[in-house]
């Protein structure tokens, strides 16, 4: 539990620094940051505090679902934003597009590395893909209509609101899927070679 425990912490907390760098980038942002730069701009509410406040809202949306939070829902909604907001008074902002774009694809790998990182630990969903998976099993849509709807709401509100959209919105819907999968992947074989050793130690 001590190291599932470890790798929830340093995974979310790589997740909010990638987070960070999407936004320093400067090209565009994935729905939810998108809804949350709105919401600051409209606020003056720091972007990864707004970060914490949505995603304490989104799990207020799990009781009438009868989803379960578990530690690693908690633990994803303190993280991320928090060390988000400090990470953005650290990481420059990118002027220049073409090297925006190459910051961009950096964030998202960081992104699904550390998704890869903090999924492994098994500790809970984060509210947002909890309210997807909630919605799919009260209502019976299936996933991709679920996070449709979901995102595609969330996206156009924080448009309206001032939010970043652009190249970069495209692009982390394209390659995080993909990004997230071989992470987990490879932190499946991860795991396996160490039990493997383990056994063998034994």
């Amino acid at each position: 539990m001590t190291l599932r425990l470890l790798r929830l912490v340093i995974g979310l907390a790589l997740f909010g620094i990638g987070c960070a760098v999407l936004v320093q980038a400067g090209i565009g942002l994935d729905p939810w940051t998108v809804l949350a730069e709105g919401l600051a701009l409209q606020t003056g509410i720091g972007i990864g505090w707004l970060v914490v406040i949505t995603g304490a809202i989104v799990l207020l949306a799990w009781i009438p679902l009868r989803q379960k939070p578990g530690i690693g829902t908690v633990a994803n909604i303190l993280i991320v934003g928090t060390v988000m907001q400090g990470a953005l008074a650290v990481i420059p902002a990118v002027d220049d597009y073409v090297w925006g774009i190459v910051v961009f694809l950096l964030g998202i790998a960081l992104i699904a590395a550390a998704s890869g990182i903090y999924l492994g630990a098994d500790l809970g969903p984060g509210p947002r893909d909890g309210l997807m998976t909630g919605l799919h099993a009260r209502l019976g849509w299936p996933i991709w209509v679920c996070r449709f709807a979901v995102e595609g709401s969330v996206l156009v509100t924080g448009w309206l609101l001032g939010g970043t959209v652009g190249l970069g919105t495209v692009l982390f819907a394209v390659l995080i899927g993909p990004g997230v999968h071989l992470a987990l992947d490879m932190s499946a074989r991860w795991r396996a070679l160490r039990a493997r050793r383990a056994a063998i130690a034994v």
